[in-house]
């Protein structure tokens, strides 16, 4: 399997995150590339949508209040409901080919779970799978600590011949998070609970990043052979002609992939 370990885009844009995920999964749909793993940590505060938010009465108004409170708003490129992070978080993508892509869908979001609720044990963190009463993008495969707060968020897509499965694991910046996530939940008319919102560093202090993704490398590689590799140019370009798919503009207007 290819890990890919991704730096923070040079460009600085939160958009050219999700489009990079939307890059391989177009990749394994087109029988370009085997099964994949992608982890990268974002450039900085951003809201990201779902595509069920963007035809909400109230998206323009919880894009603007986004901007106000410092996030850039961006449409995710999985499925769920508005998630925000900061640089202090992990993003994992996990795309493969597969000609029913649909069928396993709900064994993806058990086992994933499973297998990240593993890696935050193996960290000292009292991890579990379910929901969190009042959660943002509510899951019933949503990783929690102690049942009461809401770590890592996972959502997928699929598309002829591929899927993807995105998880993003809040590591740190939670205060940033309960402070923002429950006014830009207002503004889309969705009810959320401000104390459901945890990170993996008020768990157990002292982690970091590296520890993290060096754990779930390790993780994987238990479980099959893993390639480290780069991410390559040809994945780079084709995340370029994704990017207007996931910007939302200055008219709060956002195109939506197809």
């Amino acid at each position: 399997m290819r890990f890919i370990l991704d730096p923070r885009p040079v460009d600085h844009d939160p958009v050219t995150d999700v489009a990079t995920a939307h890059a391989l999964l177009r990749q394994a749909s087109d029988g370009e590339i085997g099964p994949t793993v992608r982890i990268s940590v974002p450039v900085g505060p951003t809201a990201a949508f779902g595509r069920s938010d963007v035809r909400r009465p109230g998206f323009a108004s919880a894009a603007q209040a986004c901007r106000a409170l410092g996030f850039e708003p961006i449409i995710r490129g999985a499925g769920g409901r508005v998630a925000a992070y900061t640089e202090q978080t992990l993003v994992v993508d996990h795309v493969s080919p597969d000609p029913d892509p649909g069928t396993g869908m709900r064994d993806r979001f058990r086992d994933y779970g499973v297998l990240l609720t593993s890696v935050l044990g193996e960290l000292g963190v009292d991890a579990r799978v379910g929901a969190v009463p009042g959660e943002y993008c509510p899951g019933d495969y949503s990783v929690n600590a102690r049942g009461l707060v809401k770590l890592v968020g996972t959502a997928q897509r699929v598309v002829r011949g591929a899927w993807l499965f995105s998880a993003v694991i809040v590591l740190g910046d939670a205060p940033m998070l309960r402070a923002a996530l429950p006014v830009i939940h207002n503004r889309l008319e969705l009810p959320m609970r401000r104390r459901s919102v945890g990170a993996v560093y008020e768990e157990v202090p002292g982690l970091d990043v590296d520890t993290v993704a060096s754990t779930l490398l390790r993780a994987y590689d238990r479980m099959t052979s893993v390639d480290v590799v780069p991410l390559d140019d040809a994945t780079r370009e084709r995340a370029e002609s994704l990017k207007s798919d996931h910007r939302v503009g200055a008219d709060l207007g956002a195109r939506r992939t197809a």
